[in-house]
């Protein structure tokens, strides 16, 4: 297996890196169509439990590279985020490793995206009425779960309508921590 996809445009790699910050390790993943993937607590383990999934997908194996513009540009941009710099990610973006991209999942993760916007939040349920599946909230929690672009795809800002934070792939504190950052929630006091 090689480390090259063909993207219409040309030959390209499939590549990765890790990137450190406030909220502890991301593992980035960039194909030559766009980020494909963001991991939580990326040590080593789960490093190598994702890429194996990854290649399985992707037909390709993915290669430890962050010299190339677009995985630098993915970690300028998640660190500016992250350090309240950056409000709006603008990385072209590739579903590769949403299954069934194109079905209910990939409707609710691009409805997220396109209109709830930095310091907001939606509920599950309003984002089901939204993608035409009213009564569908546990659903879009379990699309919530498939989203293979957590943080620039901000299912962080998805919540109960009883007012709590609801579930997280990368935990509950990582998820108050993103919802503070926006101004949503205050700071924790230590």
């Amino acid at each position: 297996m090689n480390s090259s996809v063909r993207d219409g445009t040309g030959d390209g790699r499939v590549v990765w890196d890790v990137v450190d910050g406030p909220i502890g390790p991301l593992l980035l993943l960039t194909t030559p169509r766009g980020l494909a993937g963001v991991v939580f607590h990326a040590r080593p383990e789960v490093c190598g439990r994702f890429l194996g999934r990854a290649a399985a997908r992707l037909g390709v194996r993915p290669e430890r590279d962050p010299a190339g513009p677009l995985p630098a540009e993915a970690a300028r941009q998640l660190t500016a985020y992250l350090s309240g710099g950056l409000r709006e990610f603008s990385l072209p973006l590739d579903w590769s490793l949403l299954p069934g991209e194109a079905g209910f999942n990939g409707r609710v993760l691009r409805e997220l995206a396109a209109s709830v916007p930095y310091g907001t939040v939606v509920g599950y349920g309003e984002l089901a009425r939204r993608v035409g599946r009213p009564g569908g909230a546990q659903a879009v929690g379990m699309a919530m779960g498939a989203n293979p672009l957590p943080v620039v795809v901000p299912c962080h800002r998805v919540v109960e309508s009883d007012g709590g934070v609801g579930g997280f792939s990368g935990g509950l504190e990582i998820k108050r921590r993103l919802l503070a950052l926006e101004g949503v929630l205050p700071e924790p006091l230590f």
